[in-house]
């Protein structure tokens, strides 16, 4: 979930962590392992010009130090739902770039694919151009969003789920992303690549995809990947963030 109610959870005194290098991804495969072929993708692109480019930018620089809009070598992938009823709500929700109501700032948030309750897999913007879907985390970060209102709900969806599932799969071999690096929203705190500069969200993340639901996802990915002669990598270590 991009927008909308967001938790933030109270912050503890510490260090912050050091940024993982995006650039150094582990590799997901071996010299053995087949190719995992793309899902059929559906082009349904937002508006994504100039403006919104320059304030992606500034975002960027804000809360990353970074003063970019593109999406270099991405090491994480989040998986969200959209609270809403349908593609086309969301859709409009993320072209509309304006600013969200939960924290009030552009550009709008995005992501960079929707899947439907059919399983029909949108893109919204190249994978080369940075999203705002996971506070600390757009930086380096792939967005899914499934079109659903929990977690549940599209667990029980098998037409979603596997859609949702191959995608994740062929971004994770495209990238060399580990399973680890597979999270819902509701995880992003405990990421080793979380990164936020603005003190006030510095702990502040969304009820979506919690780790117990994220788990039987995982679970579910790996079986997909050893599929194909991938190893899925060690077990997530959660980090410590901080926030409690």
């Amino acid at each position: 979930m991009t927008s909308g109610a967001t938790r933030t959870r109270p912050p503890v005194r510490s260090s912050p962590a050091p940024i993982p290098d995006p650039s150094v991804a582990p590799a997901s495969g071996s010299p053995s392992a087949a190719s995992v072929p793309k899902p059929p993708v559906r082009w349904r692109p937002i508006p994504f010009g100039s403006t919104r480019k320059a304030e992606t930018a500034a975002y960027a620089a804000r809360h990353y130090g970074i003063d970019t809009w593109r999406l270099r070598s991405p090491a994480v992938i989040v998986e969200h739902y959209t609270a809403g009823p349908s593609f086309t709500s969301a859709w409009n929700t993320f072209a509309a770039d304006a600013p969200d109501p939960g924290l009030g700032q552009l550009p709008g948030v995005c992501s960079h694919f929707i899947v439907d309750t059919d399983g029909a897999i949108y893109q919204l913007v190249p994978l080369e151009v940075m999203c705002r879907h996971t506070v600390g985390l757009n930086y380096t970060a792939i967005g899914i969003e499934m079109v659903g209102t929990s977690d549940q709900q599209i667990l029980a969806n098998p037409a979603q789920l596997r859609s949702a599932l191959d995608l994740t799969a062929w971004l994770m071999q495209r990238y060399g992303i580990e399973l680890r690096n597979v999270i819902g929203h509701n995880e992003s705190l405990t990421s080793p690549y979380h990164r936020e500069l603005y003190a006030p969200w510095r702990c502040q993340t969304h009820a979506d995809w919690s780790r117990a639901d994220m788990q039987t996802f995982r679970g579910r990915l790996a079986a997909i990947l050893r599929g194909y002669g991938i190893a899925p990598g060690p077990p997530a270590t959660p980090a410590t963030t901080g926030c409690s």
